[in-house]
């Protein structure tokens, strides 16, 4: 049996079913979060649930759970699943009303689901690193909520997976933001460079984990704005995402990166990141 929950309840996955109603199925009102799980144990999940109330509360969502409930939960619903090498799904919506622009009233309760899935670690990508298309960012200006609202993003994956591509790269005009679904990095000259999280991207957990790591082993960083010309220039790039952690990009646009292969100082980071996640959760 699988589990998932359903408005602080642990049921059955088959049970867990949403109103035609809920205001996340009509108008993408609400907000998620996607947290790793290693050996059974959930990565970095303090700063995820963080980031799902500063989100939550961003859209003028309460939620009727606190932090250390809601990681409870959580961590009944991987225990219950058994889940050991995989992802939570977690999202919030404001809830089941006549279907009305404007917020319903305050009675109204958030619906709160979460499920769990069983997702291997992106080995072969880890190791060669992926190829990426370029193409204009053309998502709202609150990219710093993690929002249901996914549209833009979606048609950008959608593009690169027609080209058989693994990621998109945004820009607005000259200037790169993140990928459709990653944060993008670039190194030249030994410095790590990354847009400065704002409301045109979203702020990473991994991305703020990569710059912890940077800033511990004395690896230069710049968080910046960088152009497209920087971007072709750079000696590596790499994107950070929860899923993919700390992944090479080989290929942009169909122009190599570097030599086409995954860099040194990219291969480091790697392994400076998966030394984090062993802290948390134990020998991979």
């Amino acid at each position: 049996m699988t589990y998932a929950i359903l408005n602080g309840t642990l049921i059955d996955r088959s049970e867990a079913m949403v109103d035609i109603e809920d205001r996340g199925y009509q108008f993408g009102d609400g907000v998620y979060e996607v947290i790793r799980v290693y050996n059974g144990k959930m990565f970095t999940i303090k700063e995820h649930l963080d980031r799902f109330v500063k989100s939550s509360e961003s859209i003028g969502i309460t939620l009727p759970y606190s932090i250390e409930q809601l990681s409870e939960m959580l961590e009944e619903l991987v225990g219950k699943n058994k889940l050991h090498t995989g992802i939570v799904y977690m999202q919030v919506t404001r809830g089941v009303a006549p279907r009305n622009h404007s917020f319903p009233a305050k009675e109204v309760v958030p619906a709160l689901t979460a499920y769990t899935k069983e997702l291997p670690r992106p080995a072969e990508n880890l190791k060669n690193g992926v190829k990426t298309i370029l193409t204009e960012d053309i998502r709202w200006l609150r990219c710093d909520i993690k929002s249901l609202n996914l549209l833009g993003s979606i048609l950008a994956k959608q593009q690169a997976a027609e080209k058989g591509c693994f990621e998109a790269i945004l820009h607005r005009g000259q200037d790169v933001t993140e990928g459709s679904s990653t944060n993008i990095f670039i190194v030249k000259n030994g410095v790590v460079i990354t847009h400065q999280s704002d409301n045109l991207i979203l702020k990473g957990i991994t991305k703020d984990v990569v710059l912890q790591v940077c800033a511990a082993n004395n690896i230069p960083v710049e968080e910046r704005t960088f152009t497209l010309d920087e971007l072709a220039a750079a000696d590596e790039v790499f994107l950070s995402s929860t899923t993919g952690e700390v992944m090479p990009i080989i290929e942009v646009g169909g122009k190599k990166v570097g030599n086409g292969v995954p860099g040194p100082l990219t291969s480091r980071l790697q392994d400076l990141f998966t030394q984090e996640i062993e802290k948390q959760c134990g020998s991979l």
